[in-house]
């Protein structure tokens, strides 16, 4: 069932003003006291396939449909935890289907983890990609890939990646205007390093370049990049940090060298973000606007929409899409399809996957 939700509500301003008062929305200028736009939620999974279900993503198909993937199991890590799709056609999502394991050539299960979804276009084959990763954890796991030609219906056996590249770590890949896909990655490694990287693949995935590290001289820890390119050429990538902010570097050749992150005024708990470019040359932000706690969930019980509009320098709070404490509303994903609209999707409560669709002329 979609519902249909008008902006915020008084009690949801109270709350982010006084959420300002104490210091947590220092990024921004005032709320709008009245929005003038609605947004449509409503279950992916309406009945779930599995107790639990986390970090979906989200691409738009040739013929004008979506499709969803996320992971699902018992748990996060359990060793039935595969890759789930659904595809949303005629203003329904399809039952989630199974699309890809862990099961090694042994028989011996693992987790997957962290589905991202790429479209191809007509002029590159148009295949549809599923970049995934499988292993006991996210400091040991691998990278692999399925493809479809027939936008998802049947699928291709798992290929796995290359040793050193993981493909895209959880945001979605940028197609380059030279035929590179740009796949925005990290890691995290036994000694609790995290770091990002770049992988670039100049035919779908077949083979790679190397990668491009991202220095982080001024230690913030920073994994599961999100890019976003702009007018002018250049490419941002923002990042989930152990600093309480989202940090951004850009590059100003192709994704081949990246600037010293900075730490943007917008909170993060360390948590995963998503940056999209809208048409309109606007930026917006899906987000936890909380700082960490003691423990990894807290700070991802409210989740919100920002805007800029001077290429990621200044934002503004234009909604909040859940906020209920205690509960967990994390890992967005964010597309603006053909027709303008921008549809969003994300963990609610770890046992459901929300879609979101908005206008974006509407957001202010």
């Amino acid at each position: 069932m979609t519902q249909r939700v008008p902006g915020l509500s008084r009690r949801r301003l109270l709350g982010a003003a006084l959420a300002g008062a104490a210091g947590a929305r220092a990024w921004g200028t005032e709320l709008k006291l009245e929005l003038k736009f609605e947004l449509h939620k409503r279950f992916i999974d309406e009945q779930p396939a599995t107790p639990q279900v986390h970090a979906s993503t989200l691409v738009e198909l040739p013929d004008g449909g979506l499709m969803a993937a996320w992971f699902g199991g018992t748990a996060e890590r359990a060793p039935d935890v595969r890759i789930w799709c659904s595809r949303l056609r005629a203003g329904a999502w399809s039952p989630p289907r199974a699309v890809a394991d862990g099961v090694q050539p042994d028989g011996s299960p693992l987790p997957t983890w962290n589905p991202v979804l790429f479209q191809a276009d007509a002029a590159r084959g148009g295949k549809l990609l599923l970049f995934y990763k499988v292993g006991p954890d996210p400091r040991q796991w691998w990278g692999e890939l399925i493809t479809s030609d027939d936008g998802g219906n049947h699928w291709s056996s798992p290929r796995r990646l290359p040793a050193g590249v993981l493909g895209p770590i959880r945001s979605k890949p940028l197609m380059l205007a030279d035929g590179t896909l740009l796949c925005p990655s990290s890691t995290e490694d036994e000694a609790g390093h995290w770091r990002l990287h770049m992988e670039r693949s100049r035919d779908l995935g077949w083979s790679w370049l190397r990668n491009v590290p991202v220095a982080d001289p001024r230690g913030y820890g920073l994994i599961q990049p999100s890019l976003v390119a702009r007018p002018d050429g250049s490419l941002l990538a923002f990042a989930r940090s152990r600093a309480n902010r989202i940090a951004v570097t850009r590059s100003r050749d192709g994704g081949r060298s990246w600037s010293v992150p900075a730490l943007t005024p917008l909170p993060n708990p360390n948590a995963g973000i998503e940056a999209l470019g809208l048409a309109d040359g606007r930026l917006l932000m899906v987000f936890n606007p909380r700082e960490q706690g003691r423990d990894w969930w807290v700070g991802r019980d409210r989740l919100d929409l920002a805007l800029s509009s001077d290429g990621g320098r200044a934002w503004r709070t234009v909604a909040t899409l859940e906020d209920e404490p205690g509960q967990e509303f994390s890992y967005p994903a964010a597309i603006q399809t053909r027709d303008g609209l921008v549809h969003l999707t994300y963990t609610y409560q770890r046992s459901h996957i929300r879609h979101v669709q908005l206008d974006p002329r509407r957001l202010g």
